[in-house]
């Protein structure tokens, strides 16, 4: 966990050093938010090129073990899918990032729920040899359709066969981070925001990535009061970090 505050704090103390102009808690809160964003999804892309590479037998400095360490914080694993919003086989999936396995409860044992796709469920379910079962049971991604108050949702919409499935399902998968938020409150004298921690959510990366968070905002910020020096100074601090992580 990184604390908000502090990133807060290193921000403001950096961008106003020269008088650069202030950052407003509402405009730091869209640019954490979206700098955690960037850095939790690079993960992944970092991941895939360092698996192509040869290993370090270094425990501590294996680039493959810190990044999945990183990731390790938001996976999850057997959480309950609900499948009664929809009826019929259909469920929402939690606010995941990336699906792992489904599974369903079978006669006291866990099931994998298969994966298909739209175009060939069809003819799946009408073949006696490949339809879906209790034992063998599948699902397919539905982004299609669209359910009033909830359209924000449908790209996590599943639809399970047999649609007889309406319950006792679980999901393996990796969660999106919290948003965050720099919590205040404001002085009813001079308007000014005051910390508050009661109101705050901080953020979920690891804390190695506190300085990686200051660069980003700083970065975002830089472009917002068209300070280039600012968003100069911060990009190639970051150059510089990723050079060094990559070399």
């Amino acid at each position: 966990m990184v604390y908000i505050d502090t990133v807060y704090q290193r921000v403001l103390a950096i961008a106003n050093k020269e008088q650069r102009g202030y950052i407003t808690p509402q405009e730091f809160n869209l640019y954490a938010n979206q700098a955690q964003m960037d850095i939790f999804e690079q993960y992944f892309y970092d991941l895939n090129q360092f698996l192509r590479g040869p290993g370090n037998d270094t425990r501590y400095a294996d680039v493959v073990d810190i990044l999945q360490e990183k990731i390790d914080h938001f996976e999850k694993y057997r959480q309950p899918i609900d499948t009664t919003t929809l009826g019929g086989g259909g469920a929402y999936l939690p606010d995941y990032y990336r699906m792992g396995e489904l599974y369903y409860k079978h006669r006291g044992g866990y099931v994998e729920i298969e994966e298909a796709n739209q175009n060939e469920i069809h003819h799946l379910q009408n073949s006696p040899l490949t339809a879906p079962s209790l034992s063998r049971p599948m699902y397919v991604r539905d982004t299609n359709q669209e359910v009033p108050d909830v359209i924000e949702n449908r790209e996590r919409r599943i639809q399970i066969y047999p649609e007889s499935i309406t319950s006792n399902v679980v999901c393996n998968y990796i969660a999106r981070p919290a948003t965050v938020a720099w919590g205040y409150i404001v002085n009813s004298t001079n308007g000014r925001a005051l910390y508050s921690a009661d109101r705050t959510t901080n953020f979920e990366l690891h804390q190695s990535e506190e300085t990686e968070l200051v660069i980003k905002i700083l970065e975002l910020a830089g472009i917002t009061v068209k300070d280039a020096q600012l968003y100069q100074a911060a990009a190639t601090e970051e150059a510089q970090k990723t050079q060094q992580e990559k070399q």
